[in-house]
């Protein structure tokens, strides 16, 4: 069995992007940086790198240290690099989907990887294959590169205006031909994309983490609507596109993004731990210990228990190693799955009150298993805080979520969700306390998931959801 199949109780985020440009090792740097990127997905991994006049290319399923090695990356030839991570929301988990795709066409050689998804890339793909475009795979981006490739321009950045002008819902892309690579994201600015230089050499990421690890230094965001041009005649911005409210997704904040990461421009730590001191206020409790359900729920808990001057340990161990197991074994051995992941400390959780912390409640079966395990362990109380609003509707722009039925906020009220799970209270952190955190940036972020209001409308939505998000004139 698969273990991780138990243990899907939170979101995924689709992708992670990363390039290099004017660097010797760009392969190298790539490879580190994906390494860097690694949580944002781990289905399928890329790598394609450019000398100035042709493209070398590897993409592998599974994790990055699993497809690459030295005598693969030493093929990835140039000081031009493009790569990705990919955990599928359009799409198969086939090889074929990996990317950066790659292709050439009547300009040459282009590579693409995209962290998003588009809402109506069943519509566009529609009409191009019943133009004649034929397609390789099952993606979304795909679409992008035939809208591309199917451009009037001649040049080539005014090629990826003309098709982008085509798509809606969520992208932060790179693009590489033989000697140029584009940087942009979409103008409501869905996914995070950072820019950084390292020894004169320009750098993308999907978090600044990356950065780190090589260590380049962090310049700043690709601003919504932006696209930023490397090439021989050096670094250029423009802003092609009509401007849109910002909707940068909140949940980057809440669980996606590692928390060492600046994000939109803001340290992710801090800003989990405010959310947890946030929602200490919010509903405090008379608790002995704060615990966090690890790894995304520490941060919140510290703060937390920092502002209820509740005491904070590490009630709930995590086994880190967990992959596959080839045995189920029978059913005396209760919560296996989750077991195998998480373990209270019986010494730390016996005989008290204790306040567990974590980020967000998706089916709630997990949750369930862990209240049940720590009460096995001897608790005298469990009280479950979370760390964001309750989790009421899917997610379009990227993000690999359950449907809306299955989203157990989406049909009961906290009090049922709190029957259900077996806890003696529970609490969300309220929106209003959430974005309030972020100041006079609070409106430029998607809560699509804690509220319905979908910025960008799906096909066929229109009709319920008029008039969301305007145009900002």
């Amino acid at each position: 069995m698969k273990v991780e199949q138990d243990l899907e109780r939170k979101f995924n985020d689709q992708c992670a992007v990363f390039g290099v440009y004017g660097h010797p090792e760009a392969a190298n740097l790539t490879y580190l940086g994906l390494y860097s990127l690694q949580h944002r997905g781990q289905e399928s991994s890329g790598i394609v790198t450019s000398d100035g006049s042709s493209h070398f290319i590897e993409v592998g399923m599974g994790l990055v240290q699993d497809i690459f090695n030295q005598e693969k990356l030493s093929h990835l030839h140039g000081d031009l690099a493009i790569g990705h991570n990919r955990y599928s929301t359009t799409g198969e988990s086939l090889l074929k989907n990996a990317q950066p795709l790659a292709v050439d066409y009547s300009l040459g050689s282009l590579a693409i990887a995209h962290n998003g998804n588009l809402v109506n890339a069943v519509e566009l793909r529609n009409r191009l294959e019943a133009d004649g475009s034929i397609f390789r795979s099952t993606m979304d981006t795909e679409v992008i590169i035939h809208l591309i490739a199917r451009a009037e321009s001649k040049n080539f950045v005014s090629r990826v205006v003309e098709a982008l002008l085509q798509v809606r819902g969520a992208y932060s892309l790179l693009l590489l031909t033989e000697q140029e690579m584009v940087a942009v994201r979409d103008p409501h600015g869905f996914r995070p994309l950072a820019m950084g230089n390292l020894d004169g050499a320009h750098v993308f990421a999907s978090e600044t983490c990356a950065f780190d690890l090589i260590g380049a230094k962090y310049v700043r965001d690709v601003e919504p609507g932006e696209m930023v041009v490397a090439s021989p005649q050096g670094i250029k911005s423009y802003f092609p596109f009509q401007k849109k409210n910002r909707a940068q997704c909140v949940f980057e904040f809440i669980y996606f993004a590692r928390p060492d990461s600046t994000v939109f421009g803001q340290p992710v730590y801090s800003i989990r731990k405010r959310m947890g001191m946030e929602l200490a206020k919010e509903h405090p409790v008379d608790a002995d210990l704060v615990i966090a359900v690890p790894d995304s729920g520490v941060p919140a808990a510290l703060g937390y228990a920092e502002e209820s001057r509740i005491k904070f340990d590490m009630g709930m161990i995590r086994n880190h190693y967990v992959g596959r197991t080839f045995i189920e074994p029978s059913q005396q051995i209760r919560h296996f799955g989750v077991k195998i992941k998480l373990n209270p400390v019986r010494g730390l959780i016996e005989g008290k009150r204790v306040v567990v912390v974590d980020d967000s409640i998706v089916r709630g079966t997990t949750c369930r298993k862990i209240i049940e395990m720590i009460r096995l362990a001897g608790a005298k109380e469990v009280h479950m805080r979370i760390s964001s609003p309750p989790t009421t509707s899917p997610c379009y722009y990227g993000i690999d979520t359950p449907t809306k039925g299955e989203l157990i906020a989406s049909s009961k009220s906290v009090e049922e969700i709190r029957k259900y799970l077996g806890c003696e209270t529970l609490a969300y952190l309220s929106r209003d306390r959430m974005l309030d955190i972020f100041g006079k940036n609070r409106d430029d972020f998607c809560t699509a998931c804690f509220t319905g209001n979908y910025p960008v409308l799906m096909p066929g939505m229109d009709m319920l959801q008029p008039n969301l998000f305007e145009t900002v004139t």
